[in-house]
This record gives structure tokens, C-alpha cells and sequence, in this order.
């Protein structure tokens, strides 16, 4: 399995687990790759219409769309 899809799955995973919203770097430093691997992986889980993205100030906060639709 390439590095960017097994990033994506230990992303659902985590995003599945806390649903407070995480940044890059939280993520990043949960999955121990580069901020640039996890955000790739990020954007990919975006582009498929898998995540929420909050924005506040200078902060992106990502939210697994399952989990983020059963706490409202």
C-alpha cells in the first residue's frame, strides 16, 4: 500500500476517534509523517467528500463527516 493511502486510512481512523476537529500538525505528529504527507492526505480525504474543514483565524480544523453529522 502506497505511503499517501495508508496515511488516509490512519487519518479515518484518528478523525473517527476525536471528533473535536484536528489541525495538520496534530495530525501529523498522530501519524508520524511530514506536514506535508498528512496534508495531502487531507486534501484527498476532502476531495472525496470524506471530511469537514473548519476554518478559524490562521487554523484548519478537520472533522470526519460521520462523526462531526452524529454529534448535531
Amino acid at each position: 500500500m502506497p505511503k499517501v493511502e495508508r496515511v488516509i486510512e490512519e487519518v479515518k481512523d484518528i478523525l473517527k476517534k476525536d471528533n473535536r476537529g484536528l489541525t495538520i500538525q496534530e495530525i501529523s505528529k498522530l501519524t508520524g509523517v511530514s506536514r506535508i504527507t498528512a496534508m495531502v492526505a487531507l486534501a484527498r480525504l476532502e476531495g472525496q467528500n470524506s471530511i469537514d474543514v473548519r476554518i478559524i483565524g490562521n487554523c484548519k480544523l478537520h472533522y470526519l463527516k460521520e462523526v462531526r453529522k452524529s454529534k448535531l
